[in-house]
């Protein structure tokens, strides 16, 4: 059978049906055993969009608790991150590289977009290392590629040093703002804000992590996790199997998309990550500096470092009421957020977790509001 006809069976009415009835009804044995609902928190920003459109969490919202937690990566870049790679795009000859969902971040000031709208040269790139064949072909400029993403993107960010310095190209840096998933739920579990009974794991980041790169959830803080991939039949027999784990009083790592997901992830994604990476102190939006929950280009690979080629200096940001902070730690929904769905929408976002395609407030807006 192929890939196509396994995730369209995935998506098979006939299939998620008897799911949702299954996982109400051990939902139900919870909360008669424990006199509340389970919480479980997805931490892909993808699971936050794909529970929301294709209906799960909204089949799920009296039964199950599904919060969303700090997976997408541009929602959880920092304020003064953001306004330093928007300063970045104002020096001159310079081509600033990037994903397309930080076009329209907002910055203190202004937006990656209307920097090039105001004549920068800004370019969204679909794949990454294109990035080093522009510097290439415009050695009179500084390409400089905004390097942010969890364990997913970071492989790639590595993939771009390598290419550069095959190609001996000297006008071609990044800056790195990446984030990486241990540390993020280990301050998560360790700050105590939210009462978690699991965690739906990312299906994406494990590609690169493995199953076995969780054991730490089970041995130091008792908690289960799933991984899980994207259709409803995937994201539904998660919650089940996460549901399982905590009435039986079990704290265990499954792999629930075993299709590509291995034990020990993938090595050559990782061996290139140790290469050219070291850890790093980051900052996190609504929650500061975790320490060692980034990484970095190695000293000797500060040529490309483009933190360390360019003198930029952001004032502190002004607090707003955007409360995207409070979002990506679970501690509200986004309709808590006073300035969701009115001064703050997908065409005018006032914070990044409403301009992402992966972000918590843009997956309520278009496929919950009505629900919730």
């Amino acid at each position: 059978m192929s890939m196509h006809e396994i995730l369209k069976q995935s998506s098979n009415p006939e299939i998620c049906k008897p799911l949702v009835a299954a996982v109400i009804e051990k939902a139900q044995l919870f909360q008669h055993k424990f006199g509340r609902k389970p919480a479980f928190m997805e931490v892909c920003g993808s699971h936050t969009m794909a529970l929301a459109r294709t209906g799960v969490k909204q089949c799920l919202k009296d039964s199950v608790n599904l919060i969303s937690g700090p997976g997408c990566p541009v929602c959880v870049t920092d304020q003064r991150s953001i306004d330093a790679m928007i300063a970045l795009a104002e020096g001159e000859n310079r081509i600033i590289c990037t994903f397309g969902d930080m076009m329209r971040v907002p910055g203190s000031k202004e937006t990656l977009l209307q920097a090039k709208i105001a004549g920068r040269d800004i370019r969204i790139l679909y794949s990454p290392v294109e990035a080093v064949k522009i510097a290439e072909e415009n050695p009179d400029k500084e390409v400089i590629f905004l390097g942010i993403g969890f364990e997913t993107t970071i492989p790639i960010l590595t993939l771009m040093i390598g290419e550069a310095e095959r190609r001996g190209i000297a006008n071609f840096s990044i800056w790195m703002t990446t984030k990486l998933v241990e540390p993020i739920l280990r301050y998560l579990l360790e700050a105590g804000e939210v009462q978690l009974d699991g965690f739906l794991l990312p299906g994406h980041v494990s590609i690169v992590l493995g199953e076995e790169s969780y054991q730490y959830l089970v041995d130091d803080y008792q908690t289960s996790g799933v991984i899980t991939g994207f259709e409803p039949a995937e994201l539904l027999s998660g919650i089940y199997k996460l549901l399982h784990l905590a009435l039986t009083d079990q704290a265990a790592i499954e792999n629930n998309h075993r299709s590509v997901v291995r034990k020990n992830g993938n090595s050559i994604s990782r061996e290139w990550m140790e290469k050219y990476l070291t850890p790093c102190d980051e900052a996190w939006r609504g929650i500061g500096i975790i320490p060692n929950s980034g990484l970095d280009l190695k000293p000797e690979y500060d040529q490309y470092n483009a933190k360390k080629r360019f003198n930029i200096e952001v004032a502190e940001p002004k607090p707003t009421k955007c409360r995207c902070g409070e979002v990506i730690r679970g501690l509200i929904t986004p309709n808590e957020c006073p300035l969701f769905g009115k001064a703050c929408q997908p065409m005018n976002p006032i914070g990044p977790c409403m301009v992402s395609a992966e972000g918590s407030c843009a997956a309520y807006y278009h496929y919950m509001r009505e629900s919730f």
